[in-house]
Formats: C-alpha cells, structure tokens, sequence
C-alpha cells in the first residue's frame, strides 16, 4: 500500500505579519516526530515543553509528576487522529506560550524518489526562544525598527546582529527537516 503523505500548513498564532510554514509529513509520522518536525520548520530549538491538542485530547510528553494529562505522542500516529481538512493546535514553551494552528491542506501519496518530511514554503523567521511570547515578540519587533526606542540597543545586542524577522530559506528548513528521515 502506497505511504500517505499530508500537506500541513503550520501558523504561529498571536503574530502579524503571520509567520508560517507549509511541509510534507508522511501520516505514519507518531505525534513525536510531528513534534521534531514542527520544531525543525518554525526554527525552534526544542529548549521547552511541548503539546499537541487534537479534537479536545492532549498529546505529549508524558508528565512523570502526573502534573499533566496527556497521551503519550509516541504512541499515536498522524494518520489515526487527523485526515485533510483536519485543524489542530501546537502549543510550545508553556511559559511564553507559543500556539501554532496546523491545518491538514492535502493528502497524497508519496512519490517513490521523494524523501520526507519536505519543506514547500513559508514566511518569516521564527521568534527567539524565551522573547516573551507574542506579547514579547511585539515589543523586539518594536525595539528593533525605532533606533530611538529605549529598548533598542538592548534587544539588538540580545538577539543579535544577524536577526532578520522577514528571512526565511525553505531550502535549509527542508534540509534539517530531510536530516530527521
């Protein structure tokens, strides 16, 4: 039987301009390697915590402390709880509280000579872990473009000279992402 693959479109909520990511994930992928993948194509550095809701169940890792209820990610495949048309939601870093909105836009089949996941598209970089959350991104954003701004020397030296919140190269997202294969 042919591998079905899903056309997901991930968006990070809470953020304008939108910051988002279109990939190809075969739908045998288990909700931890979703998670991997999701984190490879936004550009986060897997520094935090991490949950998937889906039809009203949480997934993840599960909580030792029994702090959390959820079902285990590594137990559950793609494929068993969402189909094209299915919306769901990421949520990383409980503390900043980063929401992504995914969308199953597509399901194929794999071509023979193509290797997944895939990177087709996207906009925008991703946030620097521990920014503050949306709220949080706004105010570097903000910091960054007024040279005036109190905070402007101070967010640039923080993230960095090299920060460009328009970048994005699908093409090195797709090679990390072809690393996970």
């Amino acid at each position: 039987m042919p591998r079905q693959i899903f056309q997901l479109r991930m968006s990070l909520s809470g953020v304008r301009p939108v910051i988002w990511r279109r990939v190809l994930v075969p739908g045998g992928y288990t909700l931890d390697r979703l998670h991997r993948v999701v984190q490879h194509a936004m550009g986060w550095r897997d520094c935090h915590l991490h949950s998937f809701e889906i039809d009203g169940v949480q997934y993840g890792e599960p909580d030792p402390d029994g702090e959390l209820a959820l079902h285990d990610e590594l137990d559950v495949r793609l494929d068993a709880v969402v189909g094209k048309g299915s919306r769901f939601h990421y949520t990383y870093d409980f503390g900043d509280w980063w929401e992504h909105d995914l969308l199953v836009e597509d399901a194929l089949t794999a071509e023979a000579d193509e290797r997944y996941p895939r990177c087709l598209d996207g906009e925008r970089a991703c946030p620097p872990e521990d920014v503050g959350g949306p709220q949080g991104y706004l105010v570097l954003l903000a910091a960054l473009v007024e040279p005036g701004h109190p905070e402007h020397q101070t967010m640039r030296d923080w993230v960095g000279a090299g920060f460009d919140p328009a970048a994005f190269d699908a093409g090195r997202v797709d090679t990390l992402l072809r690393r996970l294969c």
